[in-house]
């Protein structure tokens, strides 16, 4: 295994927690329901599991290896780690997202895919499909995770919530943030009686994606 510099693994550590504060503060998740991890090399920090997120503190740091022994930390991994290193397999991730967010999760009992209602799609690398329900920290929701993931970076879970990942966790939670309202705008588009929300085609949506390439500051 890689030897990881501990400055970098306390900085990752310090960035996790802080990112699965914002999820309980943001109302993404409830009480230590949801996880976020980050990889440092061949080293992936999880949050561990049934501890409150203001309790976690420097010292607390979690950590297992690519096939999820624990090397890192005496408390606990989360139960949901074989859907994290499902992810970092699978994909150039560097930080998971999973939450429990009240609108995805309504939206992942209601459709295969989420209604092209905004352009927001196109964050996520397309229209956000629903994986088929599997019980939670099981090898089965790994694998419909994986399938509503392919050329995706973030997907709902049947009747559970929402998965994305990035780079960076700031991205990674970003993209949960946008999955998670454009879940809510449909619902509330689609709550008028006798009137069904306007949605974009493949090709609008793939006009933004174009444009998205050169979106934000250069240089």
């Amino acid at each position: 295994m890689t030897h990881q510099h501990p400055e970098s693994v306390d900085r990752t550590w310090r960035d996790l927690v802080g990112t699965a504060r914002r999820s309980a503060a943001d109302g993404l998740v409830v009480g230590t329901s949801g996880n976020v991890s980050a990889r440092v090399g061949d080293l992936i920090l999880v949050t561990p599991s049934g501890v409150p997120y203001d309790r976690l503190g420097p010292g607390d740091a979690v950590g297992v290896d690519p096939e999820g022994r624990q090397v890192l930390g005496e408390l606990k991994p989360t139960s949901e780690l074989p859907l994290h290193l499902a992810v970092y397999r699978s994909t150039d991730a560097a930080a998971v997202v999973h939450t429990h967010a009240v609108h995805a999760t309504a939206v992942s009992t209601l459709v295969a895919e989420v209604p092209l209602v905004h352009y927001a799609a196109a964050i996520l690398g397309g229209p956000v499909r629903t994986a088929a329900y599997a019980r939670y920290g099981t090898p089965e929701l790994a694998e419909a995770m994986l399938e509503a993931l392919r050329d995706r970076t973030g997907c709902l879970l049947a009747n559970h919530g929402t998965v994305t990942y990035g780079h960076t966790l700031d991205q990674a939670y970003d993209r949960t943030a946008q999955l998670e309202w454009l879940c809510r705008l449909w619902l509330t588009a689609s709550s008028l009686p006798g009137r069904t929300p306007a949605l974009l085609d493949e090709a609008q949506l793939a006009e933004v994606t174009e444009a998205l390439k050169g979106y934000g500051q250069s240089g």
